[in-house]
């Protein structure tokens, strides 16, 4: 049994149908007791200060923590910087798997049908065996649409359904025990009182370097209904055909397919403002010109480094906008 880590969300399912244990880089990065040190040991290393603190974690947790025996890394559909972190990898004698999503390709159902067999080469797992496992993660997605749902009702925080989307990535490297995780946060989380605070806003772009803000902006008279690619990671399809599942989930695609997922939830929650998260360095900071002319929503962009609490400005910042929505609300302006 082989700890099998990987760069970003991957047909997860590949992993654990050939008896191994998945590993998300980026869930072990962020949740180390130091991972600022983390930052610190790659930036030792030789990696430029002004890359993306992301990249610089996933390296010192594979190449410095030696957290994972071997990686599947996404080169198409995450952030470009990961090719020369593949370099990295492997001149650091770490076996790599290269995965990539299709993008801009004639025919993408065949494109990502292909990369999946390969992979299941890899890894020596065949298509069919994959898609039986399937039926056993499905029973943990499911359990996951209910936390989403019990979300948008105000049973669960915007912390908890980040923190449970965004690990389901790999089940926490342990599918029993997170289903028992999930199972016991639904049933407490079914006793509360509904958090009927005065705005809905939701959270999108990459998830947050610095999740200490769901804390602060749920303490005003507002509460977070909605976790966009969190959400995406959970793979929210249910499309009968596996390839499928991963040509509808959005993050790895274009910009425009996310949002349109985007404003679907936003009339299905009744979201009256968007927080979007870039991270510092992330190319994916330029979509955010789409996002704003798109949307139909207020949005404040914020902008995160390394983990940590948010810094002062930006509580500011997210005072002012969440007073603003309130005071649109009240007008029914928005």
């Amino acid at each position: 049994m082989k700890k099998i880590g990987f760069t970003t969300t991957i047909p997860v399912e590949f992993v654990l149908a050939g008896g191994n244990i998945p590993v998300d880089l980026n869930n072990v990065f962020v949740c180390n007791s130091n991972p600022n040190q983390l930052i610190d040991e790659a930036q030792n290393d030789g990696l430029p200060r002004n890359c993306c603190s992301w990249i610089k974690g996933l390296y010192s947790v594979a190449v410095k923590e030696k957290a994972v025996d071997e990686i599947i890394s996404v080169t198409n559909g995450d952030c470009s910087n990961t090719h020369a972190l593949t370099e990295l990898y492997s001149a650091n004698n770490i076996i790599v798997h290269p995965f990539a999503y299709p993008y801009e390709e004639k025919d993408p159902y065949s494109a990502l049908k292909q990369q999946m067999i390969n992979l299941g080469k890899a890894l020596n797992v065949t298509l069919d065996m994959v898609y039986d496992y399937s039926k056993i993660t499905d029973k943990v997605r499911d359990k996951l649409k209910i936390v989403d749902k019990m979300t948008v009702d105000g049973y669960v925080t915007g912390f908890e359904n980040h923190l449970y989307l965004v690990s389901s990535t790999d089940f926490n490297s342990d599918l029993d025990k997170f289903s028992k995780d999930v199972d016991y946060l639904i049933e407490t989380a079914s006793k509360r009182n509904i958090d009927n605070k005065y705005v809905r806003v939701g959270c999108i772009g990459v998830p947050t370097i610095n999740p200490a803000m769901y804390d602060f902006i749920e303490s005003k008279n507002c509460k977070i209904v909605f976790n966009e690619v969190q959400r995406q990671f959970s793979i929210p399809s249910r499309n009968p055909d596996y390839i499928m599942r991963y040509i509808e989930y959005t993050y790895p695609y274009g910009v425009m397919d996310r949002i349109n997922d985007i404003k679907e939830q936003i009339k299905i929650r009744k979201i009256d403002g968007i927080i979007h998260y870039v991270q510092s360095f992330c190319y994916r900071q330029i979509q955010d010109i789409l996002i704003k002319k798109h949307l139909g929503v207020p949005v404040l962009t914020i902008e995160g480094d390394s983990p940590g609490d948010i810094d002062g400005r930006t509580k500011i910042r997210i005072d002012s906008f969440i007073e603003m929505l309130e005071i649109k609300k009240k007008k029914g302006i928005l």
